[in-house]
């Protein structure tokens, strides 16, 4: 499959993969639209892709089009329109001694250890927990034309959490992000969205991009939490209902 978009002047293939078990939903069946995400313009088609839906996983960018399943929501943060519940003003305040600053997406023996004992912790089953540290590299560094990492350190200079994200046109990508699980009363998940929330804030971008609302998997259903959200439909970007 192939399109023409007019402002990136160029031809762009796109390619549906083999059926594969899906991993957040029992017994059903995942495939993926993908391509390749390359060129002086990937960026531009990374910002494209990112409104239509898609997802970037190292130098991939996909969107899931599973056959009878349409349970993966492209959802992002209007950053303008955002208010913080009441737990979520908590994680902020539990983490002022945090400093965040954005460093080139480079994967480092100091980052590799945090992401294994967070994966160990969090996600002790999944193939993430198994990779070497030449795999982490991989994942930070390939297609990172236009992303940034962002650490998050304590006042002793200690990584805490980190996030790789895509800086867009029009807003911040969060493509991955892990943390310190032995701090569990610092809510560094939370803290960390919040923290792109700030980010895209201090740089004049409207949204956060935060990847795919699964109601039926407890591992992608927390992102509802982060009100008013918008989700991809029909219809285009619509605030979600959560209870709809």
């Amino acid at each position: 499959m192939s399109v023409i978009d007019g402002t990136l002047g160029r031809l762009q293939h796109f390619y549906r993969s083999g059926p594969l078990p899906c991993p957040y939903i029992s017994g059903r069946v995942e495939r993926k639209l993908f391509t390749r995400l390359n060129g002086g313009d990937a960026k531009a088609l990374n910002t494209t892709l990112s409104q239509a839906g898609f997802r970037r996983s190292h130098d991939i960018v996909y969107r899931p089009v599973c056959p009878g399943c349409r349970a993966c929501v492209p959802v992002r943060i209007p950053v303008a329109r955002f208010a913080p519940g009441r737990s979520m003003r908590r994680a902020w305040a539990a983490n002022p001694d945090l400093s965040r600053r954005s460093v080139l997406p480079v994967g480092t023996d100091e980052q590799f250890a945090l992401f294994l004992r967070y994966q160990r912790h969090r996600h002790g089953d999944s193939d993430m927990a198994r990779m070497s540290r030449a795999d982490y590299g991989s994942m930070i560094e390939e297609g990172s034309g236009s992303a940034a990492l962002i650490e998050f350190r304590d006042p002793a200079g200690a990584l805490r959490a980190a996030a790789l994200v895509d800086v867009l046109e029009d807003g911040l990508s969060a493509v991955y992000s892990f943390y310190d699980p032995d701090v569990p009363e610092r809510s560094l998940g939370t803290y960390v969205i919040l923290a792109l929330v700030e980010e895209a804030r201090q740089n004049g971008l409207d949204h956060v991009y935060l990847g795919y609302w699964i109601a039926q998997s407890h591992k992608m259903a927390y992102k509802a939490r982060f009100q008013p959200l918008e989700a991809l439909t029909d219809n285009g970007w619509t605030t979600l209902d959560p209870a709809g």
